[in-house]
C-alpha cells in the first residue's frame, strides 16, 4: 500500500518546472501592462509677457494611456490683450502603446489558465500529447508578440518623450517667438514607469523564449527525436558487439587449429611411427 501511494504521489519531473516557468510570465505581464497602461502625467509651462495681467505662469498640459497626443489640447496666452490660443501636442503612440498592452493582457491570462491546467489537469494535459503542443505552439507566437510588441512600444515611447518635452511644446506657442516675452518649464513629465514597462516587456520576451525549450522537452516531438538518436546507437553497439564475438570465437577456434597443423607428421618426412631403428653390422 505505501508503494502505490508513493506512486500515485510522484509526480511528472518536469511538472514542477513547468508551473514554475509560468508564475513568472504572470507576474511580469502583469508588471508590463500596469506600468503602460496605468499611465498617467503632465507637464507645466509658464508664460510671462510683457504685459503682466496677459501672462499665464501655470499652464497644465495633462496626457495618458493611450498616448493620443494630437487629442491632448490646451490653451496659452498670445500676450496680444486677452485673446487665448488654443494648441495640441503632436503625435499618436496609441497603436504601439495598445498593441503592447493587449499583448500583456492576454499573455497574463494564458499564462493563468496554463497554470491551472498545469496544476489540476496534468492528465488531460499530457494525453494524446494535444497539450504539450498546443503549449508549444502558443510560447513560439507569444515570444515573438513580445518581441514586436516591446520594440514597437520602445519607438513609440521615444516619440512620446519628444512630443511631451516642454522645450518642443514651447516652440508651439506664438508667444514664446517674441523674445520680450518670457516662456520657461516649471515641470516636465516623469516617464519612470514607462521606462519600466518597456523593460518589462523585454523581460517578459526573454522569459517566453527561454521557455521555449521546456516547453519542447514535454512534446512528442523530443522524445521521438531522442528516440531516433538511439536506435542507430544501440544498432551499432550491438552489431560491434556481435562482430567481437564473432571475431573472439575464430580466434580461439582458429589459433588450436593453426598449432595443430603445425606441428610436422610423421609422413610428411618419411619416418615411421614405430620405434628407433636399429641398424645391423654385416659379419
Amino acid at each position: 500500500m505505501q508503494r502505490n501511494k508513493k506512486k500515485k504521489a510522484r509526480r511528472h519531473p518536469n511538472s514542477s518546472h513547468l508551473e514554475t516557468s509560468v508564475i513568472n510570465p504572470v507576474l511580469f505581464a502583469i508588471f508590463a501592462f500596469a506600468t503602460c497602461g496605468g499611465y498617467s502625467g503632465g507637464l507645466r509651462l509658464s508664460v510671462d509677457c510683457v504685459n503682466k495681467t496677459d501672462s499665464n505662469l501655470s499652464i497644465d498640459v495633462a496626457f495618458a494611456y493611450p498616448f493620443r497626443l494630437h487629442q491632448v489640447t490646451f490653451e496659452v496666452p498670445t500676450c496680444e490683450g486677452k485673446e487665448r490660443e488654443k494648441l495640441a501636442l503632436t503625435g499618436d503612440s496609441s497603436s504601439s502603446a495598445e498593441f503592447f498592452v493587449t499583448v500583456a493582457v492576454f499573455a497574463f491570462l494564458y499564462s493563468l489558465a496554463a497554470t491551472v491546467v498545469y496544476i489540476f489537469f496534468q492528465n488531460k494535459y499530457r494525453e494524446n500529447n494535444r497539450g504539450p503542443l498546443i503549449d508549444f505552439i502558443v510560447t513560439v507566437v507569444f515570444s515573438f508578440l513580445w518581441l514586436v510588441g516591446s520594440s514597437a512600444w520602445a519607438k513609440g515611447l521615444s516619440d512620446v518623450k519628444v512630443a511631451t518635452d516642454p522645450k518642443e511644446v514651447l516652440l508651439l506657442m506664438s508667444a514664446c517667438k517674441q523674445p520680450s516675452n518670457k516662456c520657461m518649464a516649471v515641470h516636465s513629465p516623469v516617464m519612470s514607469s514607462l521606462n519600466t514597462s518597456v523593460v518589462f516587456g523585454f523581460l517578459n520576451f526573454i522569459l517566453w523564449a527561454g521557455n521555449i525549450w521546456f516547453v519542447f522537452k514535454e512534446t512528442g516531438w523530443h522524445s521521438s527525436g531522442q528516440r531516433y538518436l538511439s536506435e542507430p546507437m544501440e544498432k551499432h553497439s550491438s552489431s560491434y558487439s556481435q562482430g567481437r564475438y564473432a571475431q573472439d570465437s575464430y580466434g580461439s577456434g582458429g589459433g588450436s587449429g593453426q598449432q595443430a597443423s603445425l606441428e610436422p607428421s610423421s609422413d610428411e618426412f618419411g619416418q615411421q611411427p614405430s620405434g628407433p631403428a636399429s641398424f645391423a653390422n654385416p659379419i
